[in-house]
């Protein structure tokens, strides 16, 4: 759905910053975000408030210290943010987002065409990043290579 289409569903003046999710972006995201563990202390955090950090600092590019004092602190949007990075929420919460875009707009779920150019080919032949990481990683060495223990060798 497009913005000419739908041009309500687009406003964002009505929103603090231009990161904060609308009431109906909310309903689909919150549902995918995990559940605080079992036991220990409870949450006390608002989430919408950490995901409107997160996208605060998405949209506006800014550092993480200039985040606005009305949003949670930094470390903890952070914290939540590698969080979710590491657990793979925001990989699932992707995917999600991605199917039900692809489904408003008519089309298959996963994507049937791709485009590949030539360098992309030449990349792949040579074992692209692979390649280049083995050349300028310097090579490991045991210390029993090491002067100290060739220092020590008996006669």
């Amino acid at each position: 759905m497009s913005a000419a289409a739908n041009p309500k569903a687009y406003q964002r003046e009505a929103l603090r910053y231009p990161g904060d999710l609308t009431d109906g972006e909310r309903a689909l995201v919150g549902p995918r975000i995990p559940p605080g563990k079992r036991g220990g202390r409870h949450r006390e955090v608002d989430l919408r408030a950490v995901l409107d950090g997160v996208f605060y600092v998405l949209a506006t590019g800014c550092q993480w210290r200039a985040l606005p004092k009305d949003l949670p602190p930094k470390s903890t949007v952070h914290g939540y943010l590698t969080l979710w990075a590491w657990d793979g929420t925001l990989e699932r919460l992707h995917a999600a987002l991605f199917v039900q875009v692809r489904a408003a707009a008519g089309k298959h779920p996963s994507p049937t065409l791709a485009i590949i150019d030539s360098q992309s080919v030449k990349g792949a032949e040579k074992g692209g990043r692979v390649s280049i990481r083995r050349v300028l990683t310097w090579p490991r060495r045991s210390r029993a290579r090491s002067a100290t223990s060739s220092s020590t060798r008996s006669a």
